[in-house]
């Protein structure tokens, strides 16, 4: 296999382990009581941290659309790459989505873990603090794994805890997905799309602005 059908491969299991571990979590606290929004958050954390570690060598560890987008729009990856990078991250996505349906034998009252607005937070706040998430996330990767100063070694760990704050503060607002993948699979395999649209246009935003801020201000030249 070629590097681009390895980088292909390494970002589609890297997605379908987020999907799988994060939305499975969701959906057994949906079903137990038992999980709870820190149990959700470390399973998001832990899913990037172990895949980051596992394939961040191959393909980056990217994961995610919006943080593809980022490197898109700082020329660290072509137009040809970022299309491959998003097709496996949306087939991962859909993958797990449709693996946790036929574990819990059809699509559940938490739509397989879509992620939804809470009441009383409209959908224009809503794409903000998606957009806001995304830009932390972001900014921990370019200054974790992508700046040359970065201590080595210790990426997977600050981009897993990245998402475990994330989703702390965010998960009751907006189920907090900061990933355009993430919210696509579940809903997709669940027919559930319910405000897609800001899980879409916020992290992609924020993912873009955070790259161009750490590229061009604080990112050491030569």
């Amino acid at each position: 296999m070629g590097l681009e059908g390895k980088k292909f491969l390494a970002e589609l299991i890297g997605t379908f382990t987020l999907i799988f571990f994060g939305a499975g979590a969701i959906l057994t606290q949906s079903a137990t009581q038992m999980v709870g929004m820190t149990g959700i958050a470390v399973a998001h954390g832990l899913a990037i941290l172990v895949m980051i570690y596992a394939f961040g060598h191959i393909s980056g560890g990217h994961f995610n659309p919006a943080v593809t987008f980022g490197a898109l729009v700082v020329r660290r990856i072509s137009f040809g790459g970022a299309i491959s990078y998003w097709i496996a991250q949306l087939v991962g996505a859909s993958l797990a989505a449709w693996a946790l349906k036929c574990a819990w034998h059809g699509p559940t009252e938490a739509h397989l873990g879509v992620p939804t607005v809470a009441a009383g937070v409209s959908p224009l706040l809503a794409m903000v603090l998606e957009g806001l998430m995304a830009f932390l996330l972001v900014i921990v990767i370019f200054g974790s794994a992508v700046d040359p100063r970065a201590s080595k070694g210790f990426a997977g760990l600050a981009i897993g805890l990245t998402l475990v704050g994330n989703i702390l503060v965010g998960g009751a607002l907006t189920g907090a997905s900061f990933n355009p993948a993430r919210a696509f699979g579940p809903a997709l395999i669940s027919g559930y799309w319910q405000d897609q649209w800001l899980y879409w246009a916020g992290p992609m935003l924020g993912g873009a602005i955070a790259a161009l801020l750490y590229d061009r201000f604080l990112m050491e030249r030569a």
